[in-house]
């Protein structure tokens, strides 16, 4: 794991400000004046910033270190690292690979910040702490540009409390700010302007170029995240991007050149399968951390040295993964889906999204029918796979399809999250099972066999969820895809066999 000696999760609130704006009274404690002098680096086509990333070397009081501010959801992460001011230390460019790709990181501009502010207490700590910034764009020691600007950042409490101080900063004279961070805003850089939406009546492939377009930025987006480790929501994230980048390059194959298609479907493959194992030990370990809980004290303990033999394979996967994640092929793989976004290799097939999304439907509710939930869990797992091809299709086809196609996508996650908790009760019991061949002692024994119980009544309590969700999500499908089913000729089949009769 790469580590930053410190990382904090910024959620704030900007405020654009006159020159001569002071800050109201808010109650607070007034924080001690700073003088700010940050160095901001990226490369020479600024690849940073077109990735909302910030680097800076900062220097307070002839004391520097090392930040790097992240995208993370609707906050920022940032991390600071030791180092001195000669350059990036190497674990913030090996955090910054996939971004990077080869390109020599450069200092772009120089900032000083004098700030000042007040911390807003609240009734047991801290709520926020409201900065008023003067910052001025160096060259040498001439002032070029300049800018104020008010940051309100929250420490504690949630985000009501942030807009209540937001209200009172408002009525003072603050008025809507520049999201972009201040080197951004100085230089004219990383507009946040969102992209115009693809008109419905668009070309597919416009629709997916879209969709594709997106799932790479929220690849990159996640990277760096999935690299420094202390999150396994970032790797999470980052392979579903994954597996969505696949499954619409699948579903839509038949508009691309087949050769070209499945040369990136297969890299796309390998990435994901890179992903998988720490993932999965993530699930399975956070699951079983819970559950070892609940036991007795005796069997507590033989659970932790299972936890101990899980993390140590953890352990050993994520260092594969890194080596994956720094290879010459993953960089590859990134230039191609950038391409297949921006300029993919089109064939001359003409076929409309709805057709792509009726046709995933109707292999969903043939598998259903053939085999229905009472089957093993491995049948369970290759409906499992249709359904997610079905509700992937079904989102490259929303915008043109509109409400019907959205209503069809929140019964299809229902089902998916369903049968993701059955597939992973599954792959947890066998694990489980496997395990207990091996086990030292009797009280190591009976834990894991308290475990295996649990998972064999989730999956049991899943299994008599699936009909329900199911006749929901048919009916639903039915309605959104009748057209395509029609001009194919297939008109809608009954139910599932056994337990999901409709």
């Amino acid at each position: 794991m790469i580590r930053a000696h410190k990382e904090t999760l910024e959620r704030e609130i900007k405020l654009g400000v006159d020159r001569g704006f002071a800050l109201p009274r808010l109650g607070g404690k007034a924080l001690p004046p700073r003088v700010l002098t940050s160095i901001y680096y990226d490369t020479d086509n600024y690849r940073l910033a077109q990735a909302h990333i910030t680097l800076r070397y900062r220097i307070e009081a002839a004391k520097g270190s090392w930040q790097l501010k992240l995208p993370r959801d609707s906050a920022r992460l940032e991390l600071e690292f030791s180092g001195d001011r000669r350059g990036p230390p190497e674990s913030l460019r090996t955090l910054l690979f996939a971004h990077l790709r080869g390109h020599p990181l450069r200092p772009i501009a120089t900032l000083r910040t004098r700030r000042t502010g007040t911390r807003i207490g609240g009734t047991r700590r801290p709520l926020a702490d409201v900065v008023l910034d003067s910052v001025d764009s160096l060259e040498g020691r001439r002032v070029v540009d300049r800018l104020h600007e008010l940051e309100v950042e929250r420490l504690a409490g949630d985000e009501k409390d942030l807009r209540r101080i937001e209200q009172v900063l408002r009525a003072a004279g603050a008025v809507d700010g520049d999201p972009r961070p201040k080197v951004f805003q100085l230089l004219g850089l990383g507009s946040t302007a969102a992209p115009d939406p693809v008109p419905p009546l668009a070309q597919p492939i416009e629709h997916i170029k879209a969709a594709l377009r997106t799932h790479v930025q929220l690849l990159l987006t996640h990277d760096p995240g999935t690299r420094l480790g202390s999150d396994p929501e970032e790797l999470h994230k980052m392979r579903v991007a994954t597996r969505r980048l696949r499954a619409y390059l699948r579903a839509a194959h038949s508009l691309f050149v087949p050769e070209w298609v499945a040369q990136i479907r297969t890299e796309t493959a390998w990435l994901g399968s890179a992903l998988g194992p720490v993932r999965d030990l993530d699930v399975l370990l956070a699951h079983l951390r819970e559950a070892c809980a609940t036991l007795r004290p005796s069997e507590r303990r033989a659970c932790e040295r299972l936890l101990e033999r899980l993390e140590a394979e953890r352990t050993a996967a994520r260092a594969a993964l890194l080596q994956t994640l720094e290879s010459d092929r993953y960089l590859l793989l990134l230039e191609r889906l950038e391409t297949a976004a921006q300029e993919p290799v089109v064939s001359d097939t003409i076929v409309s999204l709805m057709d792509i999304a009726g046709a995933e439907f109707k292999k969903l509710r043939r598998a259903v029918k053939v085999s229905g939930f009472d089957a093993s869990d491995a049948k369970l797992h290759e409906i499992r796979i249709k359904g997610k091809r079905a509700r992937y299709a079904a989102e490259l086809a929303q915008t043109s399809v509109g409400k019907p196609a959205a209503r069809f996508l929140l019964h299809a996650k229902a089902f998916q999250d369903l049968l993701g908790e059955h597939h992973d009760a599954a792959v947890t019991e066998q694990r489980l099972r496997t395990l207990i061949r091996s086990a030292r002692n009797g009280m190591a024994a009976v834990a894991l066999g308290r475990l295996i119980e649990r998972q064999f009544e989730r999956r049991r309590r899943v299994r008599k969820a699936l009909p329900t969700v199911w006749r929901k999500l048919k009916k639903q499908g039915e309605a959104t895809w009748h057209r395509s089913m029609e001009s194919s000729g297939t008109g809608p089949e009954e139910g599932a066999r056994g337990s999901d009769r409709s």
